[in-house]
């Protein structure tokens, strides 16, 4: 809904609206009204005193009515005032009267200058008002580019420069095209019936509805098209350096978690495998259980960080794969926790569920980074269970940890990020954000809440096969 923008800029903008058709058309109606109206009335008031008056005289009150004519109504008026007069002045005012007849050579001279004199003057005063309504609207021209230009590049501009060209040319409506796409609109919506299409460049086209325009207002509105069309481009600009600002923050928080998080079990890898080549010590078989252990450890923890860079890439760049088929939920859940100690989770998923509507790796991924999270932070066991909702299935997976704080679940969610700054052991910071994002491809849900007792339940919701 539009603002009311107060007396001062409804003055401002009236002042500066540039003259429409239907002005013209007024002022051309008022100056043939006056010749209507005014030369009978000046010919009735002159008449009882035709004989007292020289009709050089009364030939320059006729002009000076002429010359008031032209200026209100233009040319076209005057020039009929002018000829309107002299055939009065010729009829009632010459001898002999009442008829169209001259019989002195002065009078023939007066009337025949009369008519020169008057329509030289209307055209004189016509050309005057014209150019003073183009300076004046040159004026207007110049300070509609320069407050265009001087205003600031903000995300506002390409709507200001609409609005700019609704006030200033009286119009209902303006927008920007491109296509059929609007871009911009400034006013009520567009009713498919623009008086106004200024093609802008790079396939972008200025439409407006309401009063015909003259045609030499093409030239501003072309200007101001560009001038739309600029701001556009500003809007885009300033949209991709936002993504390219937050690309760099992304890849500035890569950097500084794969850093620490990729050296964590590479060094492990390297220190036990040295210890191994060692030929100067005896290793005890327990000794090398260790070592191996310790290997195969820092090998799984390399295998999950890079595969959750991997799947994030995907997530970011929009080229990740979904093949959504009806699935049985146990049988994932079980492929999800294969490594995973059986003292670590307590699984409760019910054989009779129905088929959920799932991509098979992407929904073991979700439930592995969940159960993986929640052993992070749990000091118990952790619980899946699944249940049937209406159309949906389920899936919570249950921690007994200290929990997260309501205002904190949309952050915990954010790539790279860690709640309370967790040690290297608690990786990269990327599990909840790919569960979530790999939930969403397979539209569902994933949502957080606590636990009753304390803790984090974390509910993914699958729509049922149909």
């Amino acid at each position: 809904m539009e603002q009311d923008r107060g007396p001062d800029a409804a003055g401002r903008s009236a002042g500066r609206t540039m003259p429409t058709r239907h002005g013209r058309r007024t002022r051309l109606w008022t100056g043939l009204g006056l010749v209507v109206g005014s030369l009978p009335v000046l010919t009735i008031v002159l008449v009882p005193v035709r004989d007292s008056l020289a009709l050089e005289s009364i030939l320059l009150l006729y002009l000076l009515l002429v010359v008031l004519i032209a200026a209100t109504g233009g040319v076209l008026p005057g020039v009929v005032a002018a000829l309107g007069s002299v055939l009065l002045a010729n009829f009632f005012f010459t001898t002999p009267y009442h008829t169209f007849a001259v019989e002195q050579r002065d009078s023939i001279i007066a009337l025949l200058v009369f008519v020169i004199v008057a329509v030289t003057v209307s055209v004189t005063v016509d050309l005057a008002a014209s150019r003073r309504i183009a300076a004046a609207r040159s004026r207007s021209e110049a300070e509609v580019l320069s407050r265009l230009t001087a205003e600031p590049v903000t995300g506002d501009s390409l709507n200001a420069v609409l609005e700019e060209v609704r006030e200033t040319f009286g119009m209902v409506s303006v927008a920007l095209l491109r296509g059929d796409d609007q871009v911009a609109l400034a006013g009520p919506p567009l009713h498919g019936s623009p008086v106004i299409s200024v093609p802008a460049r790079d396939g972008l086209l200025m439409v407006a509805e309401g009063p015909e325009l003259f045609a030499e207002d093409r030239k501003l509105l072309t200007r101001l098209a560009a001038a739309a069309a600029r701001a556009w481009e500003d809007r885009v600009l300033a949209g991709e350096a936002a993504q390219l600002a937050e690309v760099d923050k992304l890849r500035a928080a890569l950097l500084a978690a794969v850093g620490h998080d990729l050296r964590t079990p590479l060094s492990g890898i390297k220190a036990a495998v040295s210890s191994l080549r060692q030929s100067d010590v005896a290793w005890s078989p327990d000794e090398q259980g260790e070592l191996l252990e310790t290997i195969e450890d820092s090998a799984d923890r390399l295998d999950d960080l890079i595969s959750n860079l991997l799947a994030m890439s995907r997530l970011q760049a929009g080229a990740l794969s979904v093949d959504l088929r009806p699935l049985v939920l146990d049988e994932i859940v079980g492929k999800a926790l294969v490594g995973v100690p059986r003292e670590a989770v307590v699984v409760d998923v019910p054989d009779d569920l129905p088929l959920v509507l799932a991509d098979a790796g992407l929904l073991e991924r979700v439930i592995a980074n969940l159960v993986d999270n929640a052993r992070r932070y749990g000091t118990a066991a952790v619980r899946v269970g699944a249940s049937h909702d209406g159309d949906a299935v389920r899936v919570t997976v249950v921690d007994a940890g200290p929990g997260v704080p309501e205002e904190d679940f949309a952050r915990m969610f954010t790539p790279f990020q860690r709640l309370g700054d967790n040690p290297a052991d608690g990786g990269v910071g990327l599990g909840l954000a790919i569960a979530r994002g790999f939930t969403e491809a397979m539209a569902g849900s994933l949502t957080p809440g606590p636990t009753p007792g304390g803790g984090l339940t974390m509910t993914v919701t699958l729509p049922v096969a149909p």
